[in-house]
This record gives C-alpha cells, structure tokens and sequence, in this order.
C-alpha cells in the first residue's frame, strides 16, 4: 500500500532507494509506531529520508499523499477532530453577528495590559465566551473563534488580524534548488543586467588577438581583457511564514531561478515586517542572524532591492512600537523599511496575492504607498514590470 508514495518521494526528486523502502516496511511489521500520523510520519521520514535538505520534499509528497489520514485515525480513536469543530464554530457566526464584531478601538498597549490581567485571573480552561482566554469564542484572547486584533494564543491563524501570536514559530528556508517551471523566471531575470568590463585583463580576447596578429603581420599578439561583470547587486528580502505559507511554491521558483541567474545575490529572511534583524537561515541558530543596521551600511545607489511577501499583517505590526506578533521591536516595522528603501537605487515589492486582495487589508495598502505604488504581483508579467522598472530607476541599459 505505500508503493504509489514510494513512487511519488522519487518523482520529487528525493534519492530513496528499495532498501529504504523495505527498512519502513519491516519497521512497520515490527510495531514500531503509534496509531496516528504523526507517529507514521516521523517513522516514514526516518526510514526514508538520508539529507535534512530533502525535508521539505519529503513534507509535501506525505501531506499531498496523507493528508487525510489525521482525521482517519481521529475517527478510529473515537475522537472528532478539532478542525471539523473549528469549522461548525465558524458556521455558528452568521454574517451579521461577524459585522458586529468589530474592533474596539483599544490601542496595542491596552490589549497587552488586559492580556496580562486575564492571564492572572483566570484558573482554568474556558470555550467559547467573550472574555476569558480560550477558543472558539469571541474573546481577543485565545484561537478558534472570531474576534478581530486580537492575541492569537496556539491554534491557527486564518483571517491575519491578529495583533500578536503567543506560540513557538517553526519557519524553514526556501529550497533553492527547485527546478520545475524556473525557466521562465530565469529569462526574465536576466534583464537585471548592467554588464561592464572592469578589473584585471585576464579573459583571452580572441578577436582581439585575430586583429593584433594581422597588423603584426601574422606575428602572434595574444591580446587580454577584463571580465565583464554585472554592475547591479541584488538583495532579495523574502517574508516567510504565516500567510506566507500558501505562496511557497512560487516562491522557491522564483528563489532557484535568483540564485542560478544572479551572481552574488544577497538573500534574507524576515515575518511580515522587516525589523531590527534579518535572518540568513529560518532555523535561527545563533550565529544565523544579521542586524539590519549591519545590512544598511553595505548598501549603495548600485543595489537593486526586491521584497518578497503578500504584506497581510495587523497594522500595529507596521506602524507601533512593540508591535511585532513575534517580539517587542523598539523602532516600528514602518521605520525599518523606510530606512532600507532609503538606502538603494531602487526597489520592488512582489506579492503573490493577486491584485484584486490588495485591498483586502489595511497593511498592503500602507506598504503600497511606502513603496510608492512599486507594488507588482508575483507572475511573469508582473515580475517583467517590476525588473523593467527596477533598471529604469537606477538608469541603467537593460542588456542580455
């Protein structure tokens, strides 16, 4: 019964081989696992899987594959899943009621007092309800229900109002060596070029030395040149995580096609809003991560910025102090890429929402308009007008 997913990791370009296969069978005879899928997955993953590079592979092809087997097994233990009771609460708000449950004005530093004050008071688990911290209710506080800036505490997210997240977050990096369907992006990538020839005369010249051995009347001149180089340097500021999660396909497409096309490109990792620090790897190990401050002071006009996100967040997110979901920033998101945009020749913002939800919240028309309308979406044309209008500002010829 697991040939079509043995199949299916090797199709994803994952090196599985039949001793793999038969090391997962025979671990499955011998009872090593749970009856539940997360037990099955962490097995499987064990078995099958040599290279922590080939995780997020792995992650797809099981979730495409077993995607329904957590419910499955829900249902065999006699248990109803939380998702399908999250759904019957969300049916429960009519339209009308969710029309009435609008935010109350309370400013970030009043929600966090009274997040403080709730969590001094109360003693035990609570659902539903309007004031206590717990779920599937309409109470600011907790997960599963409806209310909107709130403090998301565990659960999921889903209408991304939420002021802040009182969890762990487990973010991963993009995997650049995604290959299907980065043609595209490749060639339109290559008109952020601004080829000069400049350094050293290493390169051999060869019609050079074909015109110099002619004068010489045939006497061999080799004759040597510099290098052409790409005068623009690309840094890419990828948002993930969250929302973002949807969006990674197109992402890791555009990511690969990035790193094969642009030599020396600088890529880092923020959530939602870039801030005081920057992160070279997800996994934020010390040591992984860069001040931004560190980053500005590298930039020049010859710098050609590219932001990667769909710029749905809560607006304290952007505009407070302390306002990140994640930690208490000092300077406001706002300030930060105020200050980056600042500091090149020219930027861009690609989103991978379509244009018609840019609307939708209040933070992507606010990062529009800092942006100054350079706001493209995340497609082939919209990545041609975003390049095209990157080379423009910076003045340069945009040759292949």
């Amino acid at each position: 019964m697991f040939l079509d997913f043995f199949a299916d990791l090797r199709a994803e370009g994952i090196p599985v081989s039949p001793k793999e296969y038969l090391t997962l069978l025979a671990a499955l005879s011998a009872g090593l696992h749970e009856l539940d899928v997360d037990s099955f997955y962490r097995l499987a993953r064990c078995s099958l899987v040599k290279s922590e590079r080939h995780y997020d592979r792995f992650d797809r092809v099981f979730a495409r594959r077993y995607r329904d087997l957590a419910a499955t097994t829900a249902a065999l233990a006699g248990e109803v899943p939380a998702e399908w009771l999250e759904e019957l609460t969300r049916l429960a708000l009519d339209p009308e009621r969710l029309r009435s449950l609008e935010d109350d004005g309370r400013s970030l530093a009043e929600l966090l007092e009274t997040f403080r004050r709730r969590l001094a008071e109360q003693e035990g688990r609570h659902e539903g309800g309007s004031k206590w911290i717990g779920t599937a209710g309409r109470s600011p506080f907790g997960h599963g229900g409806f209310a909107p800036g709130g403090i998301r505490v565990g659960g999921r997210g889903g209408a991304r109002r939420a002021a802040k997240v009182w969890e762990r977050r487990e973010f991963r990096n993009l995997d650049g060596e995604v290959e299907l369907d980065t043609r595209n992006f490749k060639v339109a990538l290559r008109r952020l070029r601004n080829l000069v020839r400049e350094g050293r005369a290493e390169e051999f010249d060869l019609d050079g030395t074909i015109a110099g051995t002619a004068r010489r009347g045939g006497l061999l001149d080799l004759v040597y040149r510099p290098e052409r180089k790409n005068r623009v340097h690309m840094v890419m500021l990828l948002d993930v995580g969250g929302s973002m999660d949807a969006h990674v396909e197109i992402c890791e497409r555009l990511f690969s096609a990035a790193r094969a096309e642009i030599a020396g490109l600088e890529h880092y990792y923020f959530h939602n809003s870039p801030y005081e620090t920057l992160w070279r790897d997800l996994r934020r190990r010390p040591g992984d991560e860069l001040a931004t401050v560190d980053l500005l002071a590298r930039l020049r006009p010859d710098h050609r910025l590219v932001l990667v996100g769909d710029a749905a967040m809560n607006p304290y997110e952007l505009l407070e102090v302390g306002g990140s979901i994640e930690h208490m920033n000092a300077e406001s998101g706002e300030t930060w890429l105020t200050r980056i945009l600042a500091a090149v020749g020219g930027a861009v913002w690609l989103n991978p929402e379509p244009p018609e939800r840019w609307t939708w919240t209040a933070s992507t028309r606010m990062i529009q308009s800092l942006m100054a309308g350079r706001m493209f979406e995340l497609t082939l044309d919209g990545l041609d007008r975003a390049l095209r209008e990157l080379m423009r500002r910076g003045g340069a010829p945009s040759g292949s």
